[in-house]
């Protein structure tokens, strides 16, 4: 209570003295698109006092030295702008055009409170988003593995965490999440097929749990993919390959030049896509996604953003198979056991943003969204281990409304030179499920045994409240502190429901609280320190929290980060981080199984390393590498691996652009063996393979090649410890894997115009 009062009295006195205090302020906006500029750099010099627009593209500075000339403005990927003092009118619209991104337009600073935000700026630009895939690779040291076909959300795994579908990190698209909580198939489950990856135009990452407005989840990190708020030329891609893959593509400008003049954008973007797939048997994949966005400009104080989209795949899968049936020959490495595999899911969302600029310049936004959700998923994992005439085939599903609330408001004053900028805000979501199923079934639809049924009501509401402290231009702290409250509803409408007594409604609830303590020094115009402090937490999955009885189903993790960027030339960049992690014991619901697993304690200590060298203007080299060391604390040594969990990886690559259109990158992927089990008996095979892309691009067209697994490296993409049993043989517990691509050959062309 006495530190709300502290910040409610600073905020009080920073706004007197901004009221009081003679001030320099712009905008700054993008040539080609007239969109306000978040994130530019503004330089005053001599002096190199910065400053950092906000989202309405505005800098303020409370007063000026009388010994600055120049304004210098500067944005990754934009022309570089210098002002005169002299020449700059208080209130002043600057735009900016862009330009090939260059490392030289990063400038180090103290009061980036994201310290991945340079890395991720300019990976984005020089690199592009070439698919769903690639979009969370995006993050340095984040490995993703498809095991279900390619209709499923992907395994993901991150300092050393597998995060499973998204258990342990923060998804969302323009704010609104990706993840579903009390998933039928996992908690956190992220399918982030729905977005097209061509309407990405920025992507927003931090390690760890240190921002005070990501809540739930949010443990190795988040991940918030930033779709345009307005394209300036109109496309159509059409793709086609190896293994009867193809796909269609096309984006349009539904307003012309005279909206975009008056602030008003409006597009929309439509993919279809279907493959085979490099396994045995023909996955049958098929995908159609459509996407709009409306961006405007009300009136001088508003600009609102609404989103729609629509999202519908279907599948066949290959599945996981054992080891021990490739080795015996009774299967091949690209092979499928059951044939009945697959799923089919779908979503539609609806995303409204409302940005306001009060009279004194505060932010206010507020955000409401919608998802209309359906997941339909069969497996076999075990085949016939239990029931050895029909085999263990599951089913899993659910229907799904989610309604969601966003909304925060932030405040910039000073108090004598130190500058505040004091944030509060409030998330919401409603996710109400009906009929999350899992049974045991043959034939996808014939219904053996029922294991769960029932309908999840999941109200989570969270409420933050922030202060950062920029003491001067090389010192800055920011503290916040977070509160959720959750309530739980599970209608069971089975009575054979093992886990609860009998049919009826369950209710529960919880909460919890996440402090957060961050600091950032600039030690000088090449290097930047920082400390990053911070508790959070991932909430369980209904039908476990209401079958514990008040039981600790709410458990903490803390974590802490201390880093640095460092740019020792203005062609190379660097950051590292020696990172930890603690988590207390909890309880997960297996969605396999319909039951609770619980795991203990467990603490994980590594080290993040990312490189970045332009020594040309038409090449880039990235590099990252990345160590875990995670053990449970509460198991004998030598029995206490982090089964699955990555400990070396790495990822890197060269990017090239040329001035007579030819373009692309030489990628790879490394990812070390690890333990597949508690004791290490059984071991996760890593591996190392490349990727390729040539692209010759002309204002008009774009011809390309995208090869995958270049040097047709046999791999395995996921690996788990699974007992099986194939029909009329003994159980085998061993490795069951699903295998990573062959080489596979894609072109593509593009045709661009206005």
């Amino acid at each position: 209570m006495r530190s709300c009062l502290l910040i409610a009295v600073l905020l009080i006195c920073s706004r007197h003295s901004f009221s009081q205090t003679s001030h320099l302020t712009g905008r700054v906006i993008d040539s080609a698109t007239q969109v306000p500029l978040k994130g530019v750099t503004i330089m005053l010099q001599p002096g190199n006092k910065t400053g950092i627009t906000d989202e309405t593209g505005r800098f303020f500075y409370q007063s000026i030295p009388v010994s600055v000339k120049t304004i210098s403005i500067t944005a990754i990927g934009y022309q570089k702008e210098t002002l005169p003092l002299s020449d700059f009118r208080n209130g002043q619209v600057i735009v900016i055009s862009q330009q090939q991104t260059q490392l030289s337009d990063v400038i180090i600073t103290a009061n980036a409170a994201n310290p991945y935000k340079v890395i991720s700026e300019t990976d984005i630009k020089m690199r592009g988003v070439a698919n769903s895939q690639e979009m969370l690779r995006i993050v340095p040291g984040l490995f993703i593995g498809q095991h279900q076909g390619g209709g499923k959300a992907e395994q993901i795994f991150l300092r050393g965490f597998d995060n499973d579908h998204g258990t342990d990190i923060n998804l969302s698209v323009d704010y609104m999440p990706v993840n579903m909580v009390s998933q039928a198939h996992g908690q956190g489950y992220a399918d982030s097929h729905f977005i097209i990856p061509e309407t990405i135009e920025s992507t927003n990452y931090q390690k760890g749990m240190y921002n005070v407005d990501k809540g739930d989840l949010a443990l190795t990190g988040f991940v918030n993919f930033n779709t345009a708020n307005a394209i300036d030329a109109n496309q159509v891609k059409i793709e086609g390959g190896q293994f009867n893959t193809y796909r269609v593509f096309g984006m349009v400008n539904l307003l012309g030049q005279k909206a975009k003049a008056n602030n008003q954008s409006w597009y929309a973007a439509s993919e279809y896509r279907y493959s085979d797939s490099y396994f045995d048997n023909p996955q049958h994949f098929k995908r159609f996604n459509f996407f709009t966005k409306y961006h405007g400009r009300l009136n001088a104080n508003n600009w609102l953003t609404v989103s729609a989209s629509t999202f519908y795949s279907a599948w066949k899968a290959s599945g996981q198979i054992p080891e021990s049936a490739v080795s015996d020959g009774a299967i091949g490495f690209y092979g499928a056991l059951d044939p009945n595999e697959g799923g089919v899911t779908s979503r539609t969302n609806l995303n409204a943003q409302l940005l306001t600029r009060l009279s004194n310049h505060d932010i206010v936004k507020n955000q409401l969204y919608y998802s209309r959700y359906k997941f339909d998923l069969h497996t076999n994992f075990t085949f016939y281990l239990v029931d050895t005439v029909n085999g263990d085939e599951i089913r899993q599903r659910e229907t799904r409304n989610l309604y969601g609330y966003n909304g925060s408001y932030q405040h910039e004053g000073y108090i004598g030179n130190t500058k505040l900028t004091t944030e509060a805000g409030i998330n919401t979501r409603l996710d109400m499920t009906k009929g999350s199923e899992l049974s045991h079934t043959v034939n996808n639809f014939t219904v053996i045994d029922p294991v769960k049924l029932g309908d999840i009501t999941e109200l989570g509401a969270g409420a933050y409240l922030a202060e950062t402290f920029q003491f001067s231009s090389k010192f800055s702290m920011n503290a916040g502190v977070r509160f959720d409250q959750f309530y739980y509803r599970y209608n069971n409408k089975l009575a054979t429901d093992s886990t609860l007594n009998g049919i009826g409604v369950y209710t529960a609830n919880n909460n919890i609280v996440s402090p957060k303590l961050n600091f950032y020094y600039r030690v000088n115009d090449k290097t930047e320190l920082y400390l990053l402090t911070g508790k959070g937490f991932h909430s369980n999955d209904t039908r476990v929290v209401v079958a514990q009885g008040g039981l600790q189903t709410l458990p903490a993790a803390y974590g802490a980060d201390l880093g640095t960027v460092f740019k020792p030339a203005k062609n190379l960049l660097f950051n590292a981080a020696l990172w930890y992690s603690y988590l207390q014991k909890e309880y997960v619901y297996a969605g396999d199984g319909g039951s609770v697993e619980f795991s203990g304690r467990t603490r994980r200590i590594g080290l993040d390393l990312s490189g970045r060298y332009q020594p040309l203007k038409s090449l880039y080299f990235d590099a990252d590498v990345n160590y875990a060391h995670g053990r449970s604390l509460d198991e004998p040594a030598g029995a206490n691996y982090i089964p699955l969990a990555p400990v070396w990886s790495s990822t890197g690559g060269i990017t090239y652009t040329f001035k007579n259109g030819f373009n692309g990158s030489l990628r790879y992927r490394y990812l070390a063996d690890r333990a597949a089990n508690a004791d290490y008996s059984l071991v996760a095979k890593g591996y190392f393979i490349n990727d390729l892309v040539l692209n010759y691009t002309r204002p008009k067209y774009e011809i390309g090649l995208t090869i995958n697994n270049l040097f047709n490296v046999q791999w395995k993409e996921t690996q788990f410890e699974t007992v099986t049993r194939l029909k009329n043989q003994a159980p085998v517990d061993g490795i069951a894997f699903t295998a990573g691509t062959k080489f596979a050959a894609l072109l593509h062309l593009s045709y661009f115009f206005k």
